[in-house]
């Protein structure tokens, strides 16, 4: 058998390469934090559980209260209306905010100024309190003249101080996914002949929703802690249910442990749905998407059964 002047260089080098052990780098500084960290959760963790202020007892008594669960139920409907209200007022008004327009572009940044440069409990006073200023609403129709007390509910004060404030904000995060897509593909869509109304629904708002969806789970989250404001309007919600029920019996801390157990357990539920659905969007933009935690254990594990049967036979 010949070898040929390629395989005999390259022999040699194999040899050599044989002997090279490859060492891990070490990381102390990981060990040292997480050590830290770990006695900090420890110590944190006995202080909680050991306080008889916290009162665990009341909060696993309360925490399905049928108040409580009740009042949950009215926070994720404020939140669900409220974003959809400002959604839609979102969109509407970045499409506005660049029109080339100026009295439409003006008045859209006027609408975005107004309801960001005011607090949010303000806005629903406002509304709140909107039939001391208008006791009738007419909505400039003859003959129609409408009960403001009537039609200002609470919930309705709620709804619109949320969704209004909501649109100011959703506006420039819509505008923003719209200018992150390169002004070259509007160009070519109109050479093509296709119009703006639809250049934009099936060009630009697809493109642009890697940009929008990641800032709207946020303010979807924001949304839901924000709804414990509406509280001073007397709407029944989480907070207010739990309010109702500490002033009656003056458990004030473990009834806002419960509502805070609540919020977590909601918040947490809505992260994993936007972690999924920027995964979804980011198809497009990403070659190799990153791995969702069930295919992260998958992996692990398979890797731990790997390198045992690797073991065994050795």
């Amino acid at each position: 058998m010949t070898t040929t002047p390629e395989e005999t260089i390259a022999a040699p080098r194999a040899r050599i390469k044989d002997h090279y052990t490859v060492v891990k780098a070490k990381h102390p500084g990981r060990w040292v934090s997480a050590a830290i960290i770990a006695v900090f959760a420890v110590l944190m963790a006995r202080s909680v559980a050991t306080n008889p202020r916290f009162g665990w007892e009341t909060v696993g008594l309360y925490l399905r209260e049928v108040s409580i669960v009740q009042g949950i139920g009215v926070t994720l409907e404020l939140t669900a209306v409220c974003m959809l209200i400002g959604i839609v007022l979102g969109v509407l008004v970045a499409v506005l905010r660049l029109s080339p327009n100026p009295v439409v572009r003006t008045a859209a940044f006027g609408y975005v100024n107004f309801f960001r440069g005011t607090p949010v409990l303000v806005q629903l006073l406002f509304w709140y309190n909107l039939a001391a200023l208008y006791p009738t609403i007419s909505f400039g129709i003859p003959g129609v003249s409408l009960d403001a007390n009537a039609i200002i509910t609470p919930m309705f004060a709620a709804i619109l101080g949320l969704g209004l404030n909501q649109g100011a904000y959703m506006s420039e995060i819509v505008r923003a996914g719209i200018l992150s897509v390169d002004s070259g593909q509007v160009e070519a869509a109109g050479a093509l002949g296709i119009n703006k109304l639809q250049t934009m629904r099936r060009i630009v708002l697809p493109q642009a929703m890697r940009v929008i969806i990641p800032p709207t789970g946020n303010e979807t989250i924001g949304m839901l802690k924000t709804t414990a404001l509406v509280s001073v309007i007397s709407v029944p919600e989480l907070l207010y249910s739990s309010q109702i029920i500490y002033a009656r019996t003056f458990q004030t801390i473990p009834l806002l442990i419960v509502a805070s157990i609540w919020y977590i357990v909601v918040t947490s539920i809505l992260s994993v749905g936007q972690y999924y659905l920027e995964r979804r969007f980011a198809k497009g933009g990403q070659r190799n998407l990153p791995l969702t935690p069930i295919q992260k254990l998958k992996s692990f594990f398979n890797t731990h059964d790997r390198l045992a049967r690797k073991g065994g036979l050795s």
